[in-house]
Order: C-alpha cells, then sequence, then structure tokens
C-alpha cells in the first residue's frame, strides 16, 4: 500500500477512532484527542468511573505519529460495593489485559490495549511509523 499523506492519515484515524467507541476532537494541526467512559458505577452514596483518554501527534518530517494514552479513574463520595477482576501485562510503557467491574450500581469493562493496537495497526497500513509516549497524560 502506499503512504498516506498527513490528511489522508488523520481521516483514517478519525475513522478507526470512531469506530472504537472514542469521542474525539481535532485541533486541524495533525493532533486528535479521544476519551470514551467505559466504567461507571454508582449509587446514592457516591460512585466511581474510569475513562480512557489517548491523544496523538502526527510528526510530518519523520512520518510518524506519536501516540499517549491513559486510564483515569475518579470517585467521589462513598462509592459502590464492586467486584473487580483485572488480568494486565506491563512491558515498558506498553500496558494490555482487560478489567471488568460489576456492582450493583453499574460497571463496565476495558481492555487496555484495544485502542492502541487499533491505531497502530492504521498507522502502519498507511506507512507511517507508530510511537508510544510513556510517562506522559494525553
Amino acid at each position: 500500500m502506499a503512504m498516506l499523506n498527513a490528511v489522508q492519515l488523520v481521516s483514517e484515524l478519525k475513522t478507526k477512532a470512531t469506530a472504537l467507541g472514542l469521542q474525539l476532537t481535532h485541533d486541524g494541526e495533525g493532533r486528535l484527542k479521544g476519551e470514551v467512559e467505559k466504567i461507571r458505577t454508582k449509587w446514592f452514596l457516591g460512585g466511581r468511573k474510569a475513562v480512557y483518554r489517548m491523544s496523538l501527534q502526527l510528526a510530518e518530517a519523520e512520518h510518524a505519529v506519536l501516540f499517549r494514552e491513559a486510564v483515569v479513574e475518579k470517585s467521589w463520595g462513598l462509592p459502590p460495593p464492586t467486584l473487580s477482576v483485572e488480568v494486565e501485562t506491563v512491558s515498558g510503557w506498553q500496558r494490555s489485559g482487560k478489567r471488568k467491574d460489576v456492582s450493583l450500581g453499574g460497571g463496565g469493562d476495558i481492555d487496555y490495549a484495544l485502542v492502541r493496537e487499533g491505531l497502530q495497526k492504521t498507522v502502519a497500513e498507511a506507512g507511517w511509523q507508530f510511537r508510544l509516549e510513556g510517562g506522559r497524560l494525553p
């Protein structure tokens, strides 16, 4: 496949990210940000939610995509009792695995690598390099 230009790549990445359930913002400068709420538990005394966030920046001169991701968890009051099952693998800055929360007040699940791997495949198919920037929030 021929290498895509930056505009074509951004379009492909938007399509893929939207298909993965992300709500996207695009600043027009080759920067995309997205997030999706994956876990939500709530009851009359409080609640908890976990949001997956990502951002990417195109480095056109290098034909590279710089990618950042994080799962941000927030709680308020007294969160409901929740059963959480988590299996994860961490290698450098890459986190893979899944988490599932079950509660009377809701729940949900997160696949830590789903978005990263999907966007990485799209970038590789476009002929660009994918670089994970660890240690920085999106």
